[in-house]
C-alpha cells in the first residue's frame, strides 16, 4: 500500500455522463430505478442512450474543479471513464460509444487527468466492469425489467470472451494513454464471478501496467483498500479505507434531488473519517454542461475556507487518541493532537489519560488563541510518578468557537 493513501485524507468523486444533460442519476434509471437512491428516475432505453448523441459540455473547465479540489483541501480525485452505461469519456478503439463520436468530440479523461496533476493532485480513475449497452455483455434491454439480483442475462462463451478482449483492451488504454495514474476504482463487479471477470489476470495486466496503482476492494478478489459506501463505518476496518459520500442523496446531477448536506455536516463527516483512519472521497455532479451546481460549489468553498483555518488537522494526520480519552474525533501530527469538537462545548472540554507534565501548550488557529488549561491525576502519581498519566482539561471560551468546528490542538514536549 502506499503511503500517500494512508494519509491523503480527503478527495473529489467525479460523477458525470450523458445523461446529466435532462439531470438523471447515472445507468440506474436504464434498468428501473434503485431503491437506494431515492430520487432517481426509470427511463427507456432508447430515450436513455439517445442523450449520447447530443453530449456537448462547452463548458467543461476540468482547471476549475482542481482548483476547487486543491482549496478544499483535496490530495486526490477519481472520475467517471465508464460508468454502468458503458459510455466511455475518453477516446477508446475498443468501441464508437464515446465522446470522440459524440457532438464533444474531446478527450474528456485526457482533460481532467491533465488539470488534476497540474494541481499536484493524484489523479484516478472509475471503471465500472459491467456494460449495460455493449451487445456482448450482453446489453439490457426494457424487456429486461425489473432488475433482481443474480437474474440478468448471460452471454454466450464467444460473446463473453469478445466482451472481456473489449474490457482489457480499454483498461490497458487507460493505463497507457493518459500518464501515472494513481488508483483505479471499480465497480459493478457484482454481477459475475472473480474467475469470469477473469480478476487474476486483470489484476496482472493492470500492475504490469501501472505498478503503483492502487486498487479498490470492488475488483472481485482483489482490493488495497476499503471502500464504504454513503456513512462512516461504526468501527474503522483493519485495513486502508476510504468513505465515498454524495453531497444530497444522487451521483449524477440530479436537480429535482434537493437534499443537500450543509458544509457543517459535511466538515463533521470528514473529522469523523479522518478520526478513525480513513479517507473521504466526496462526490460532485457536472451539470450537461461541465459545469458543477451552485449548490456543490457553495459547499466546497465553505469548505476550503474552513480547510484554510484547520486543514492542518486533516490531511497529513493520523488518528489521534481512544474514544474514551476524548468524547469526539481526534487526529494526530507528531507532537501534536488535533481535537475535532463537532458539538458546542459548554466552559471546559476534557482529556484524559495522557502525559500531563509533557503538555506544553493548547490553542486554537481560527481564531489564533492560546488557551487556558489545567492538569489533574492521583495524589500520589504526581509525588512519586516522574511522567504520571491523568486528565487535561481545556477551558473554551465562546470567542475560541468556530462556526463550522472547532479544532483545538494540545502540543506535548
Amino acid at each position: 500500500m502506499s503511503n500517500w493513501f494512508e494519509t491523503a485524507r480527503f478527495g473529489m468523486f467525479i460523477h458525470w455522463g450523458t445523461v446529466s444533460q435532462p439531470g438523471w442519476e447515472l445507468s440506474w434509471p436504464l434498468v428501473g430505478g434503485l431503491g437506494a437512491l431515492p430520487e432517481g428516475q426509470s427511463i427507456s432505453i432508447a430515450d436513455y442512450y439517445a442523450t449520447a448523441k447530443t453530449f456537448n459540455p462547452v463548458k467543461y473547465d476540468p482547471r476549475e474543479w482542481a482548483r476547487l479540489a486543491r482549496r478544499a483541501g483535496m490530495q486526490y480525485a477519481v472520475f467517471t471513464t465508464k460508468h454502468h452505461d458503458g459510455f466511455a469519456m475518453f477516446h477508446t478503439r475498443e468501441s464508437d460509444f464515446s465522446i470522440e463520436h459524440a457532438p464533444y468530440r474531446k478527450d474528456i479523461v485526457r482533460a481532467y487527468a491533465d488539470a488534476f496533476r497540474a494541481e499536484g493532485m493524484r489523479v484516478g480513475f472509475y471503471f465500472s466492469l459491467c456494460d449495460w449497452h455493449h451487445p456482448d455483455y450482453p446489453a439490457f434491454t426494457d424487456a429486461d425489467r425489473p432488475y433482481k439480483w443474480g437474474t440478468w442475462r448471460r452471454s454466450t462463451p464467444e460473446q463473453w470472451q469478445r466482451f472481456l478482449r473489449a474490457m482489457f483492451g480499454q483498461m490497458r488504454e487507460l493505463l497507457t494513454n493518459y500518464g501515472k495514474i494513481d488508483l483505479l476504482w471499480f465497480d459493478g463487479g457484482w454481477e459475475r464471478t472473480p474467475e469470469e471477470w477473469q480478476s487474476t489476470e486483470f489484476e496482472r495486466m493492470i500492475r504490469s501496467l501501472q505498478p503503483d496503482v492502487l486498487i479498490n476492494d470492488r475488483l472481485p478478489g482483489f482490493g488495497d483498500f476499503k471502500t464504504p459506501e454513503q456513512a462512516v463505518p461504526p468501527i474503522a476496518p483493519s485495513e486502508p479505507w476510504e468513505t465515498c459520500l454524495t453531497i444530497n442523496h444522487s451521483w449524477g446531477y440530479n436537480p429535482r434531488d434537493k437534499h443537500f448536506k450543509s458544509a457543517r455536516a459535511l466538515v463533521h463527516t470528514l473529522c469523523e473519517v479522518v478520526g478513525k483512519g480513513g479517507n473521504l472521497l466526496l462526490n460532485v455532479s457536472p451539470m450537461g454542461d461541465g459545469n458543477l451546481p451552485a449548490e456543490q460549489i457553495e459547499r466546497l468553498e465553505a469548505i476550503a475556507a474552513w480547510m484554510g483555518r484547520n486543514g492542518a488537522s486533516i490531511a497529513g494526520t493520523r488518528p489521534g487518541l481512544e474514544p474514551w480519552q476524548f468524547y469526539g474525533p481526534s487526529t494526530r501530527r507528531e507532537n501534536r493532537i488535533y481535537l475535532h469538537l463537532l458539538m458546542r462545548p459548554y466552559e471546559t472540554v476534557a482529556v484524559r489519560g495522557v502525559r500531563i507534565k509533557k503538555v506544553a501548550g493548547v490553542r486554537t488557529h481560527s481564531p489564533d488563541l492560546e488557551l487556558k488549561f489545567r492538569t489533574s491525576c492521583a495524589a500520589a502519581d504526581m509525588i512519586f510518578n516522574p511522567d504520571p498519566i491523568g486528565e487535561l482539561s481545556i477551558e473554551v471560551p465562546e470567542r475560541a468557537l468556530d462556526p463550522i468546528a472547532t479544532v483545538i490542538a494540545v502540543d506535548f514536549a
